[in-house]
């Protein structure tokens, strides 16, 4: 039997489709437009960063401008009384100008890293309602590209499109008005040309990029969901003699990702080309309007210089544009692809109002006509199941692949909604209470549980927070690990390996059953906590289960046919329906049953 995660969330998108409705996320909206949205709260903080940088941009202009005024000005001799206004400002510039560009770098990567950190938190909480149900339609590596490099879109769209437009915006509008005060015609030709340049050079490469922008996406997310097969499937690779060709599929991925690379730097460097030939075009523009005001007497000398040196500062402010335009197209991509992430429908539809579900001890769970259907026309995977999981009684749970057992475990942790049929614990309707609710008096040891890489204290933390150090003694010695744990050299401050790699099945199996018994949830589930061992060790965790969970709820699902003498009762599932119902003298039926 395959993990409930995957055996639900496969086939339960369609009919969750209809049945949950999209979580709002403005989805009529431009996925960009919802990014920027999801970044407003933070405006208190991005703001002085954008004025900063405004700044910082502007005082470099006035300082190009005042400087070579008061050059042409000094080339004349003047008094010194006449010039030491600008001699002032050129230092007060000088100084001005480095105060901003600090301030740009610090206010702006603090207000940008907190945005960003704010938005990652608000993709984790659109994940939750998602799993574990969900989650598999995103293949993982492809998941983890959205969580890190698609998040980071938000960054690249305040730090390296929003940020540098509204600075070249500010100068152009800037230099374009004192180019109108110093000379009309020529702030009117400076002003068209900047303009031209600015809906030309980043419409284009924005327009080019889009596709780029999308295949390398993809291509990285691909990448990405590439190594991690390479790197979780390993030994299967080299078992089946695929590792060559995973490795080379990699490579080719890796390959198509550089060519995009190539492309988009060919793309920018045109761009700037582009922006150069446009700011020759202004400069040799607005000197030549600006010669002959100067010949005709309209003009100062010093003023011409100052209109010249206009032009080159406010061209040399739009620099930054074709690559903002480039990040702009990325962006675009990468908001679209989280938002098909907020946009997934939830499995499960939390109720308006939920109940409350609080219950003191053990607590029986009553099943009556459960219907859960994966497919919309479909047969059910629970067809009519009822059952009764008596307080402080023990079920086993056996069946065939398919049979429905992790459906059942997924209703019952409202991990998947069912269609018809009741679910009642402590005598309030399931799908009445919040989901999280539920699992903390429904939940123990999934099959798919994960050991972290960290010590076997952390691990055992996860179930109880604020658990003492004589109750995780307590948990390991009913799981019948507290020994194996007490002869490591760091003790509980052992640190495992991935997944739980460095230890054997058996004591993987104790540790995780110790942290659902830390948990102690009044209704606990084990979910096929013996996959993957051999008999013997088998049997003697299935015991120790048993004995462990003596006078509690609990249900336990395993596919063993021995080790569970001690069970209260042992149910068999068949096509979604209870077949055999047993307890004391019948469990030699059963076990001849499944023989059969």
């Amino acid at each position: 039997m395959t993990s409930h995660v995957a055996a639900v969330g496969r086939t339960d998108s369609r009919l969750a489709a209809v049945r949950s409705p999209v979580r709002p996320s403005g989805g009529s909206s431009h996925p960009t437009l919802r990014l920027a949205r999801q970044l407003l709260p933070y405006w208190r903080r991005l703001l002085p960063a954008g004025l900063a940088a405004a700044g910082s941009e502007l005082a470099a202009a006035a300082l190009m401008a005042t400087a070579s005024w008061l050059i042409t000005r000094a080339a004349e001799h003047p008094p010194l009384a006449s010039v030491s206004l600008a001699i002032v400002a050129v230092r007060a510039l000088a100084l001005g100008r480095g105060a901003l560009r600090y301030g740009d770098r610090l206010l702006g990567h603090d207000g940008v890293l907190r945005a960003v950190a704010g938005f990652r938190t608000r993709v984790y909480e659109a994940l939750v309602p998602l799993a574990p149900a969900g989650t598999p339609a995103f293949r993982s590596g492809d998941l983890l590209t959205r969580l890190v490099d698609d998040v980071d879109a938000a960054q690249d769209l305040l730090l390296r499109v929003l940020l540098p437009t509204a600075a070249a915006a500010a100068v152009g509008v800037a230099a374009t008005v004192t180019a109108w005060m110093l000379l009309p015609q020529a702030g009117l030709m400076l002003g068209l040309l900047l303009a031209v340049c600015v809906l030309l050079v980043p419409t284009t490469v924005l327009a080019v990029s889009h596709r780029t922008g999308r295949a390398q996406a993809a291509a990285r997310a691909e990448l990405a969901a590439q190594v991690v097969d390479l790197t979780e499937g390993a030994a299967d690779l080299a078992a089946y003699g695929a590792r060559g060709r995973a490795a080379g599929r990699a490579q080719r991925t890796a390959a198509r990702i550089a060519r995009l690379e190539r492309r988009r730097a060919l793309t920018t460097s045109l761009a700037s080309a582009v922006l150069l030939l446009f700011q020759g075009a202004a400069l040799v523009a607005v000197v030549h309007g600006a010669l002959r005001a100067h010949a005709d007497g309209r003009l100062p000398a010093v003023q011409l210089t100052v209109l010249a040196v206009l032009a080159l500062v406010a061209f040399e402010a739009l620099e930054p544009l074709p690559a903002a335009a480039f990040r702009l197209a990325e962006v675009r991509v990468r908001a679209r692809r989280l938002a098909e992430l907020f946009d997934t429908p939830a499995p499960v539809v939390e109720p308006a109002a939920p109940a409350p579900l609080a219950v003191d001890g053990p607590v029986g769970v009553r099943i009556e006509d459960l219907t859960v259907r994966h497919d919309v026309a479909g047969a059910p995977a629970l067809d009519g199941l009822s059952l009764d999981l008596q307080a402080g009684r023990r079920t086993v749970l056996l069946g065939a692949s398919g049979s429905g057992k992790s459906t059942l475990i997924a209703a019952l942790m409202r991990f998947v909604e069912y269609e018809a049929g009741s679910i009642r614990v402590g005598g309030r309707e399931l799908r009445d209470c919040a989901g999280d609710e539920v699992r903390r008096v429904i939940t123990g040891m999934t099959q798919d549980a994960h050991v972290f890489h960290a010590s076997i204290r952390a691990n055992l933390l996860l179930a109880r927070p604020d658990a003492e150090d004589t109750e995780l003694r307590e948990a390991a010695r009913r799981a019948r690990i507290l020994d194996w744990i007490e002869s490591l050299p760091d003790g509980f401050d052992t640190v495992l390996g991935p997944d739980g790699t460095q230890v054997s099945g058996g004591q993987r199996t104790r540790l995780l059953l110790a942290r659902a018994l830390l948990a102690d949830p009044p209704v606990l589930v084990l979910d096929e906590p013996t996959e993957g061992l051999d008999p013997g060790t088998a049997a003697a965790v299935l015991a120790d289960i048993l004995d462990a969970t003596r006078g509690r709820t609990t249900l336990l699902v395993t596919h063993e046919r021995e080790g569970f003498a001690g069970a209260d009762q042992v149910v068999t599932l068949d096509q979604g329906r209870v077949l055999v119902r047993a307890a004391g003298e019948l469990r030699g039926y059963v076990r001849e049953g499944l023989s059969g």
